[in-house]
């Protein structure tokens, strides 16, 4: 296949049912759920942009084991025109989706390619787990499917390792060894975009402790698998469609979010990466390229969302003409600089690229890292900035069907803008609401602060891997200047 449509992918997800509950109720079919439906449309309109051949050289840029083109994604970079075809790749997909999107299918593939590029390491635990890894991103690149993950354990108690837990599986983990694979039981979160994924990966994240040997699994399953079910939380809008005038961010870009439950789950022993190894599990990160690879195309993504709030600030003071306020400039001048450094970041990262031993050309991670801790901070500010400028305006937007109202002539008189009419200065704030002050404005908020992990950790992880020696040697260099204290005796 390689490169698949939009209907080949609908057409997937309605042929390979899964077990998804939402608001208490089974889903028969997630493409014509309202809670699903329109995020699955929007992810085939990923896969039919990636089809059309106007936009082939860009997002089909690699190839798959018969040499047809395949998701850019996929490609390991040898070149810096790799490294920038992979970008634009990424700049194209997030602006179709102004970056609202986190787990757009290249997401995924990116960290396919990484792990496939760092093969070697799965190889310490047996020739038969890198093989396995091998057909897998193979199977997943040739078939053009779309992959979501579920890395972090249920909160239950942050004070006690998985073993220690009250119950042996609440946390995913292995409860017997078969000839025909793993028995897995317990719970994974947050599987966003689960309930319209094709299939999962599960491993961990680098925090497994002495003791936790059977949750140190990596493996990948369709999530049609007998026992796995999904629990997904509540949409936004209570069992109706959104509408797209009153909301046309959130009733298009609704990221699904799911607890997935392991009951007693057969998992191949094809399908199975790593097996009941800490070390393994915890060393997956550093063992190979996956952060270089995946924080491309997690800064792309986050740079377009970023510009999109920036620009909604900028619509809305324009719209009422705020903008001749030195505090307004402010806080938007601020925002553009933002754009400027994280954009900053990742040309840099691409500039300072280096050759890995088998010949990758691997981004500087630091100013990818840079930009991990700066979006979870900078985003939240310009959420804020978006209201305080759009202020009280932000909550007085009238509904649609008052344009079809008795009090139509008073929506377009009194809702008109300085520099717009009442229809497009409603347009925007509406646009502006999405963003910043519906429940799907609070939920992205909440998803880019915990978006690459707990930001305490990602913090101190600067301090630790940064280049304090560059600073270090500054000050050295400026306390010698002193010299030694005159008539000191040594």
């Amino acid at each position: 296949m390689g490169v698949r449509s939009g209907s080949e992918y609908l057409r997937h997800l309605q042929a390979h049912s899964r077990e998804v509950w939402a608001e208490g109720q089974r889903v028969e079919d997630v493409t014509r759920h309202p809670a699903f439906g329109r995020t699955a449309a929007q992810v085939a309109r990923l896969y039919d942009l990636q089809a059309d051949p106007a936009h082939a050289k860009v997002l089909a840029a690699a190839s798959d084991s018969r040499g047809r083109p395949c998701a850019t994604a996929f490609l390991v970079p040898k070149t810096r025109d790799d490294l920038r075809i992979r970008r634009a790749a990424f700049e194209t997909v997030a602006e179709q989706t102004f970056g609202l999107l986190g787990r757009s299918p290249d997401f995924m593939n990116t960290m396919l390619a990484a792990f496939y590029d760092g093969r070697d390491y799965f190889r310490k635990a047996g020739a038969r787990f890198e093989d396995n890894l091998v057909r897998y991103v193979e199977h997943v690149r040739d078939n053009d499917l779309f992959l979501t993950h579920a890395l972090i354990t249920p909160q239950n108690d942050r004070s006690k390792a998985s073993h220690e837990q009250v119950q042996p599986d609440l946390h995913l983990g292995v409860v017997r060894e078969t000839d025909e694979g793993l028995i897995v039981r317990g719970a994974r979160m947050l599987a966003t975009m689960g309930p319209v994924a094709d299939e999962v990966l599960i491993y961990s994240l680098p925090m497994l402790k002495p003791g936790d040997e059977r949750y140190a699994v990596a493996f990948a399953l369709p999530l049609s698998t007998p026992g796995l079910r999904q629990i997904a939380r509540p949409p936004f809008e209570k069992g109706l469609a959104r509408d797209h005038y009153e909301h046309p961010l959130a009733s298009r870009f609704e990221e699904p979010d799911s607890l997935l439950v392991f009951d007693d789950v057969l998992v191949p022993w094809d399908r199975v990466f790593i097996n009941q190894d800490v070390e393994l599990s915890n060393g997956m990160y550093g063992g190979t390229a996956v952060r270089q690879f995946t924080a491309q195309q997690t800064s792309v993504r986050g740079l377009v969302k970023l510009k999109l709030v920036t620009g909604a600030m900028i619509a809305v003071a324009r719209a009422i003409k705020a903008d001749i306020h030195l505090h307004v400039q402010n806080m938007i001048g601020e925002c553009l600089d933002a754009v400027e450094m994280v954009e900053s970041c990742i040309v840099r990262a691409e500039l300072e690229a280096e050759a890995a031993p088998n010949g990758t050309l691997r981004p500087n991670l630091r100013p990818y890292h840079a930009i991990r801790t700066f979006l979870p901070t900078i985003y939240p500010r310009a959420v804020e900035y978006l209201q305080k400028i759009g202020a009280g305006g932000l909550l007085m937007m009238p509904a649609e069907s008052d344009f079809a109202s008795p009090v139509a002539r008073d929506v377009l008189k009194y809702y008109q803008g300085a520099a717009t009419g009442s229809v497009d200065r409603i347009r925007i704030f509406k646009l502006a609401w999405d963003l910043c002050g519906d429940a799907f404005a609070s939920r992205q908020m909440q998803y880019e602060r915990y978006y690459v992990g707990d930001p305490v950790r990602l913090l101190a992880n600067s301090y630790h891997e940064g280049n304090r020696s560059a600073c270090t040697a500054l000050v050295d260099r400026a306390l010698a200047l002193a010299g030694e204290p005159a008539g000191m005796e040594r």
